[in-house]
């Protein structure tokens, strides 16, 4: 056989080889990716566990493990329970209003909206007298609600499977880690040299900072929405903290859905000041440590714009399901780094356009 057409064979056989591994591995890209995100953010716990296990790596992996179950899986499943119920009681409450219709006059409490109020009531009026019109618009708005909430529902429990892959993903990853370090140094090195490995020692630290930027602020917007729970008196506490804690990571309305829904529940309930209590107490209290923590928290290793930290959530929702709402941030902060990084390191070596003019005189 031809030499050149052994190569051609060996080079073929090898190229086929590496489509098959990609072919396997790319239905579970974002589960991996989020795996080693969370190893990245919680190495310092794994080397501590470690230490206190006696070097015993799989013991120390494994309880790193039973940790995320019960921080994550437990809370997810009880939410995804939680919401499921509240679907099918929706459901339920709307339904009558397809059968019997509106009541002939709007709740007093619409009646007295200043502006608006009396416009509301007469529609409300025409919408009582003429049923079929009645039915077509609580059609158009009842069927979009349903099918939205039940995706919610959904990606909920979608989320739950891909944070138990993830913790899979996890043990084996946190027990073998030295393997994995090593092997990422090498490549780094062999591939770029000082600059790989200083890009390196940057992804850590830009995954880090963004993951702690992230679920840091949630945590403790969480923990303030509990306490004006408490406070108010809201029921269901701490069903209401852990929806707080999964919806302040998507930015600008995440939060906002759980501390309005629990307002207009208390006003509902006739406790009007307790109401506008909530409202404050979210306004002021829940979407403040959004805006003045996430920005500290991340600023430490990236300036993440709110552009790209919305971008990221809502993109990686659509790419890689619940876990995109961390990892979609997370790879889009690091790319911004490593790109801005790489353009400093080769900027330099260019003489710039002021440079050369100086050249030229």
């Amino acid at each position: 056989m031809n030499p050149s057409h052994k190569q051609l064979i060996q080079i073929a056989l090898v190229a086929l080889l590496l489509v098959g591994c990609v072919a396997v591995l790319l239905p579970f890209t974002g589960t991996l990716l989020f795996a080693i995100v969370i190893c990245l953010t919680t190495l310092p716990i794994r080397n501590r566990l470690l230490t206190l296990c006696g070097g015993r790596s799989n013991l120390a992996a494994l309880l790193l493990s039973i940790l995320l179950l019960l921080l994550l899986v437990v809370p997810m499943a009880l939410l995804s329970g939680t919401l499921a119920d509240g679907v099918q009681m929706g459901v339920r409450a709307l339904k009558p209003l397809l059968e019997t219709g509106l009541p002939p006059e709007p709740p007093q409490w619409i009646a007295d909206l200043p502006i608006v109020g009396p416009d509301i009531t007469r529609y409300w009026q025409d919408l009582a007298d003429s049923r079929e019109e009645m039915n077509n618009l609580l059609r158009q708005v009842f069927d979009p609600t349903r099918k939205f909430a039940l995706a919610a529902v959904g990606l909920f429990a979608q989320g739950l499977l891909q944070l138990v892959l993830v913790i899979f993903f996890v043990f084996f990853i946190f027990r073998d880690t030295h393997i994995y370090a090593d092997a990422l140094l090498t490549g780094s090195r062999m591939l770029g040299g000082d600059l790989g490995e200083r890009m390196l020692t940057l992804a850590e630290g830009t995954v880090t900072g963004v993951m702690a930027g992230i679920v840091g602020t949630a945590a403790a917007q969480a923990l303030v929405a509990m306490l004006g729970f408490i406070i108010a008196g809201v029921p269901g506490v701490i069903a209401l903290t852990f929806a707080t804690f999964f919806f302040s990571m998507v930015p600008v309305i995440g939060a906002t859905l759980i501390w309005l829904g629990a307002a207009i529940w208390l006003y509902n309930g006739g406790q009007t000041g307790w109401a506008v209590f909530m409202v404050l107490w979210g306004m002021f209290g829940i979407s403040s440590v959004d805006n003045f923590l996430k920005p500290i928290l991340i600023s430490r290793s990236a300036s993440l714009p709110l552009l790209l930290i919305v971008v990221g959530v809502f993109g990686g929702v659509l790419v890689f399901g619940f876990i995109g709402i961390f990892l979609g941030p997370t790879l889009l902060a690091l790319g911004q780094v490593l790109i801005r990084e790489w353009l400093a390191y080769a900027v330099p070596e260019t003489p710039t356009a002021a440079a050369a003019v100086r050249e030229t005189r």
